[in-house]
């Protein structure tokens, strides 16, 4: 039987590292990933209410979390200009305040944009779930955010959909893939999401591979 893991997990230490810097004693290790868990959720959830007034999708690739005694850093890398940068520091101090209430340590949220944002799978998943819900083919949404990525300049990538894809009584796994995509090579510098989406069939799930280059 094949073993699945998680393609970063099993990079991690070679060509992956954490998205979390901290150190905690074993008693506390649980309580400090669930606060990180809920740090990530209250950007996520602010930004969703923003984006109903705004158009375009939220566009955030990952969140790194540094912990002092007294502060936690957050640094939210995103693709676009989006609501968090049209409000200036109007926005990012609004979303400070929201999520300082949840916590009793200081926080800091800074914001950094990344040149190459169809290069992120997390950007690219969202860009097919809103091509989804839409209508739009699946297929033609698969191919057209591979011709995003390719422009990019990665060596491979590998797009799969499963679920009740376009509506089908019965739920499938359709994927495509372009270039080399080497999911057992430690040294392959691999980006992995998996994105959930909610469409009016039932619920369907977006899985990424890039690879980006190789040590």
């Amino acid at each position: 039987m094949g073993q699945k893991i998680n393609p970063l997990g099993f990079r991690l230490g070679t060509t992956q590292s954490h998205h979390s810097f901290w150190f905690a004693k074993p008693k506390d290790f649980s309580m400090g990933l669930q606060e990180d868990e809920k740090i990530r959720n209250c950007i996520k959830n602010y930004v969703q209410k923003k984006k109903r007034i705004s158009s375009g999708f939220e566009g955030i690739a990952y969140m790194g979390i540094q912990k002092r005694i007294d502060l936690i850093q957050v640094i939210i890398y995103i693709g676009f200009p989006n609501l968090l940068i049209e409000g200036r520091t109007r926005g990012i101090e609004e979303l400070q305040m929201n999520i300082q209430k949840e916590f009793h340590r200081k926080l800091n949220i800074a914001i950094t944009r990344i040149e190459k944002p169809y290069g992120q799978p997390n950007i690219l998943a969202e860009y097919i779930a809103l091509q989804l819900k839409n209508r739009v083919s699946f297929r033609k949404a698969m191919k057209k955010a591979i011709e995003l990525t390719e422009q990019t300049g990665i060596k491979g990538i590998q797009v799969q959909i499963a679920g009740r894809i376009d509506g089908k009584e019965i739920a499938r796994v359709e994927w495509i893939r372009e270039g080399r995509v080497p999911l057992q090579t430690i040294r392959a510098k691999i980006d992995h999401c998996s994105h959930t989406i909610r469409t009016i069939y039932g619920v369907l799930g977006i899985k990424i591979w890039i690879f980006v280059n190789q040590e």
